[in-house]
């Protein structure tokens, strides 16, 4: 060591370098700061981790969504079997009947007319109780959301556009058309 105006004053020589400070550089302050790479990597491993969930929950909600329609398609075929069912079990009493009046030797004409009378009426009743009704058509004006016109009559004895004849009759299923009447329109320029 040297004294300098009173002062000990250390000789560059006589450094201790076991303890000696590392020299003041740039380094030695971007140590102290975060490396401007190191902000960016962990945003970016934060961002992989968030698309990561994300991925994870679409793939999530896409499969409960076709579970969820599988389920409403599968309810659907299952309320469309049990209507099916109901309906036939409406028309099971009728069929009963055609298979009896088969099986039954017929002696007349009248009597057999007679059975297939009563089994038509089974048939429209149990129609009836499933909400099903005639179109009607015979002595009405024509509706071509109701009737379909097979011919044009024309006739000078009844009103213009009127129904004839019924060739085929038309039914609703409550207000839904099932099918529509097949009818001879009047065709009277007159009226």
């Amino acid at each position: 060591m040297v004294k300098t105006n009173g002062k000990p004053q250390m000789d560059p020589q006589e450094l201790d370098i076991d303890h000696e400070l590392p020299a003041s550089d740039d380094t030695d302050t971007a140590a102290a700061q975060p490396r401007p790479d190191a902000a960016p990597q962990s945003e970016l491993q934060k961002l992989k981790a968030e698309r990561d969930a994300l991925v994870d929950r679409l793939a999530r909600l896409q499969a409960e969504f076709e579970n969820a329609r599988k389920r409403s398609a599968k309810e659907q075929q299952d309320y469309r079997e049990f209507a099916a069912a109901d309906t036939v079990k409406a028309l099971l009493p009728a069929l009963d009947s055609f298979e009896r009046a088969l099986h039954l030797p017929a002696a007349q004409v009248s009597e057999l007319r007679g059975g297939v009378e009563l089994i038509y009426k089974q048939l429209i009743d149990a129609l009836t109780k499933l909400g099903v009704q005639p179109v009607a058509a015979k002595g009405h004006t024509f509706d071509p959301r109701l009737h379909e016109a097979i011919e044009m009559v024309d006739t000078d004895s009844v009103p213009d556009h009127q129904v004839i004849e019924e060739l085929q009759r038309g039914y609703k299923l409550k207000d839904r058309l099932l099918r529509p009447a097949m009818v001879k329109v009047a065709n009277n320029p007159k009226h």
